[in-house]
């Protein structure tokens, strides 16, 4: 099938094409500047030209292939108020795309994270949360789903803290960025708090197994490792980068410190029985000792 892909050139979107372009589908490409372009076009995409505020863009788009799946987000965690701005911009843009495909029953694959709670892992049965700085996120993903009383295949991946590749990418990565910014590998907290993480290769074929095969309205986990203690990622990162490690204030990590803070392993049991799903590359842990100094 032909699939529109947002956010296409990102760690996971490279990822999500390539694994597309292996299996026989053809790829259009949403590219906001030239270099995205050139790299979706090397690829082998088509591209058409925008961004996640060009809904007129994104509505043609949508209009014209055979199923779409959802990557892009602006990713400024810079304040408060740039991380809403891009949350309202990402739920306009899935809605725009979304109602473009009603009565279809084509799909929608689209993104979200994995939940929490306390006291276990998560599973893909439990609701999104809907409050915290990225809660505008969860109702984006949920009225998406909703899309399945009218004639949308939607689907959701719920992708876990980190998604890595080569030592880099998600949550991990930031640590990374703000230690060699800080000269300190810092956790915040004790440190045992669990993230789950996912290496971006393996969630790629869950993004296409999801747009071949999940039902109307389903959530699935795209999680690998289900929880490795934030101060076991930070001594990995402190060794390679011959830094210091330990505990900083919640507050170094701007409006995602709650996020950072929190104890949130979670499962992918259902996924990897009912898709088929099958992790292959390197745990996260394993892949941190790619990261140079």
């Amino acid at each position: 099938m032909q699939v529109f892909v947002t956010g296409g050139t990102g760690l996971i979107g490279a990822a999500v094409v390539r694994e597309l372009l292996d299996h026989g589908h053809a790829v259009l490409g949403l590219a906001r500047s030239g270099s995205s372009e050139a790299a979706l076009r090397r690829a082998g995409a088509e591209t058409v030209r925008g961004g996640l505020a060009d809904l007129d863009v994104l509505r043609g788009a949508a209009g014209k292939v055979d199923g779409v799946i959802h990557l892009a987000f602006s990713n400024d965690f810079s304040s408060p108020e740039a991380l809403a701005a891009g949350v309202a911009e990402e739920g306009a843009a899935l809605a725009a795309m979304g109602e473009e495909l009603v009565g279809s029953d084509r799909p929608l694959v689209t993104v979200s994270g994995t939940p929490w709670v306390p006291g276990r892992a998560s599973t893909e049965a439990d609701p999104l949360p809907t409050d915290g700085p990225v809660g505008g996120r969860s109702r984006s993903v949920m009225a998406a789903l909703a899309l399945a009383e009218r004639g949308v295949r939607s689907a959701a991946v719920r992708l876990p803290r980190t998604v890595h590749n080569q030592g880099d990418g998600g949550f991990a990565g930031l640590l990374t960025q703000i230690a060699r910014q800080s000269g300190v590998s810092g956790y915040p907290g004790d440190g045992t708090q669990r993230w789950p993480a996912v290496h971006a290769l393996d969630a790629a074929v869950l993004f296409r197994l999801g747009l071949e095969n999940a039902p109307a309205g389903t959530a699935w986990h795209a999680v690998a490792d289900e929880g490795d203690a934030v101060r076991d990622i930070a001594t990995v990162i402190g060794r390679r980068l011959n830094l210091p490690v330990h505990s900083v204030p919640q507050e170094t990590y701007g409006p995602l410190g709650p996020i950072f803070a929190a104890d949130q392993p979670s499962s992918s049991t259902h996924t990897r029985q009912t898709l088929n799903w099958q992790p292959r590359h390197p745990s996260l842990l394993a892949d941190l000792e790619n990261i140079r100094g």
